[in-house]
């Protein structure tokens, strides 16, 4: 059974920093392209960065130089360093595995003063 477990959302004032992390079972997690997706209320959840299996990295232009994708495959988890944050970052971030239909539940990451 694929399991995919976010963590490490919250509250945080603009300009302040979060690290979100995801923690995957079930599957060969070494040989998975992992994604991060967000998606606000009454929009298209949106790819916000991708890690390959050689730790090749794509971020959307929204958070390039704010926010950084890493991943350890020792113990199974994606990170997303999320620095800068601004209001507009507000929306429930998921984690995903490229091409499969496996989808953590999501986080809550709220930037507000």
């Amino acid at each position: 059974q694929v399991q995919l477990v976010e963590s490490g959302g919250g509250l945080v004032q603009p300009g302040g920093s979060l690290r979100l992390s995801c923690a995957a079972s079930g599957i060969r997690f070494s040989g998975k392209v992992m994604d991060w997706y967000r998606q606000v209320p009454g929009k298209e959840r949106e790819l916000v960065a991708r890690i390959g299996n050689s730790d090749s990295t794509v971020y959307a232009d929204s958070v390039k130089g704010r926010f950084t994708i890493s991943r350890d495959n020792v113990k199974n988890t994606v990170y997303l360093q999320m620095s800068s944050l601004k209001p507009d970052d507000t929306a429930v971030y998921y984690c995903h595995v490229l091409a499969t239909n496996y989808w953590g539940q999501g986080t809550q990451v709220t930037v507000s003063s």
